[in-house]
């Protein structure tokens, strides 16, 4: 999902709850912050010495331990306030991937893509996951 994607679809639904499911069935606790917003420029060489430039948006999710047990989620309003207030600081790209960083006790920190999302009466649902790591030149270097 790009950042214009996200940004869009917290508009369209401000008045919503906002979840996110870090694992299948796995929600990340209503005491979350969004603690920082990241504009992050991937410059590299893969193992077929080609290049890759690329920028990305990640979304810092935390669990306030302060917080634990809280019963009401963030709104999508407030999120998207949050974003705009860092927008004005600092602009995210719009059209590049965003991704939300995440971890708790039983889940190691990672940068998790935005899968989908659903809308349901009182909330919006952010799918997260996972992507495998993979050889981005395998033709040069003879990995079937």
């Amino acid at each position: 999902m790009k950042t214009k994607e996200l940004l869009n679809i917290l508009e369209g639904n401000s008045g919503k709850n906002l979840l996110f499911e870090y694992a299948p069935g796995l929600l990340v606790g209503a005491n979350y912050h969004i603690t920082e917003v990241k504009n992050v420029t991937i410059d590299s060489i893969d193992c077929g010495a080609r290049p890759d430039f690329r920028k990305e948006t990640i979304i810092q999710l935390w669990e306030s331990p302060s917080e634990i047990g809280k019963k009401d989620y963030m709104s999508a309003f407030k999120a998207l306030s949050i974003l705009k207030k860092v927008d004005k600081v600092k602009p995210m790209e719009r059209d590049v991937e965003v991704k939300f960083e995440y971890s708790n006790s039983n889940f190691h920190t990672a940068q998790l893509f935005v899968n989908d999302y659903q809308v349901t009466n009182e909330d919006l649902i952010f799918t997260l996951g996972v992507e495998k790591t993979d050889c981005k030149a395998k033709e040069i270097c003879g990995v079937p």
